[in-house]
């Protein structure tokens, strides 16, 4: 256990590997459900026959670890205490998810959906803080709870990082809004009640303001999800979505009309800060299971670690995952003292992008090199490499792309920043 945290993180971490002992890994045990986490994962999990999304079986076993993980108050963590949580600060849980992914693959952190024990609830968080008392009774709990899936339509066919250029529209139209548009990656919609949908209701593209965010049900008329993009790690949750004259009414708002992005970005400097953090768990366990495979492995008379071919690059990894490492929680320290405060993150925004671009750089040059070290067995599916490569590939382009967060750096060190 690090000494540099604080004993009741430590005590915590504890206690969070004997509820894990305890209830998860037995599940996991059982009924073989190990299939969905040794070298059948990938075929186990998801539903070919129905356009690549995740076997209902699978999303079942997820479930009743949540229903576990609640019962014993592990789930809402992060949440605060009024909806049933612990208040977590973002150095828990970043010091909490980089604990999870070191702990490899498993039931209870499994890195193709953002499951984990420790629930990173920030969608239900989002409705808690905006909604209006009507949809925090609609979708607050049940959001929690698993009992309602609210799906995320930011990004489209042609817009990404630029979503100030989105081109859905939102329209009023005989007291209702009229939204049309296409969405592309709505992560989850798959199983989602609702969709966080933005679309442009006043201003010119390039406008940051003018953007307004609706709930809108994934029932509407006019809603429709013609298929679901298959990529590196699969099952997909990642639905094309279209909008064609989709109509809501007014209590669909959410937050502010024209508002909408402030409402994305509220929970970005967290996310990303967990993120990265993730990122280091999981490269630490690449680098530490490539040292453990070459003490034990003898070619040509003698032990692998004696090679240099193999040490240096692994002390290069492990260096770096002790310097970002320590970014990661110093930010994070940064980023409690302004919540407590009052006070803007933004100043620390710079932080927050290098350590996700290098958080999630550095997993990937983990888990390649831990292919490398254990030469045909690394590149085999019956080890979880190639798996954790394949999940993490995918943060340096989401969660904003590293050339974005780069961007956000040197903004800041050229004094381009507004």
């Amino acid at each position: 256990m690090d000494p540099s945290l604080p004993p009741a993180l430590t005590t915590l971490l504890d206690e969070l590997d004997g509820f894990i002992a305890a209830e998860i890994e037995p599940l996991q045990q059982q009924d073989d459900n190990e299939r969905f986490f040794d070298h059948r994962r990938e075929f186990a999990r998801t539903d070919v026959e129905h356009g690549g999304v995740p076997r209902p079986e699978w999303e079942e076993l997820l479930a009743e670890a949540r229903r576990r993980a609640d019962a014993a108050g592990w789930l809402r963590y992060s949440l605060p205490a009024e909806l049933g949580g612990r208040d977590g600060t973002n150095l828990d849980m970043a010091v909490v998810r980089e604990h999870l992914a070191h702990r490899g693959l498993g039931l209870h952190n499994d890195l193709q959906n953002e499951h984990s024990v420790v629930g990173n609830l920030v969608l239900p968080h989002l409705v808690h803080l905006f909604g209006t008392p009507g949809q925090k009774e609609e979708l607050v709990e049940p959001l929690i709870t698993g009992r309602r899936g609210l799906a995320f339509g930011l990004t489209e066919p042609d817009h990404g990082s630029d979503a100030t250029w989105m081109e859905t529209t939102a329209v009023r139209r005989d007291g209702d809004w009229v939204i049309s548009g296409r969405k592309r990656w709505n992560t989850g919609v798959h199983s989602a009640s609702h969709d966080l949908v933005f679309a442009r209701t006043s201003g010119q593209p390039g406008d940051a303001r003018g953007i307004t965010a609706f709930l809108v049900p994934t029932d509407s008329p006019g809603f429709s999800v013609p298929f679901f993009w298959w990529t590196l790690n699969m099952p997909s949750d990642h639905g094309e979505v279209e909008l064609d004259g989709v109509r809501v009414p007014d209590s669909a708002v959410f937050g502010e009309e024209g508002e909408g992005l402030a409402v994305a970005q509220t929970f970005l400097h967290e996310n990303r800060i967990r993120q990265a953090a993730s990122g280091v768990g999981a490269a630490q366990y690449c680098i530490d299971r490539s040292v453990e495979h070459a003490r034990s492995r003898i070619t040509f008379g003698r032990p692998l670690a004696e090679r240099q071919a193999i040490q240096w690059p692994l002390v290069e990894l492990h260096t770096e995952a002790e310097l970002v490492r320590t970014l990661i929680r110093t930010t994070a320290v940064e980023l409690d003292r302004s919540s407590a405060h009052g006070e803007p993150a933004v100043s620390i925004g710079h932080k927050v992008s290098m350590c996700n671009y290098r958080g999630n750089r550095l997993v990937c040059d983990a888990a390649d090199r831990a292919m490398q070290v254990h030469g045909g067995m690394g590149y085999s599916r019956h080890l979880p490499f190639e798996h954790i490569y394949r999940h993490h590939r995918r943060y340096r382009i989401t969660e904003g792309a590293e050339e974005i967060q780069m961007r956000r750096v040197a903004g800041q060190l050229f004094g381009f920043l507004r």
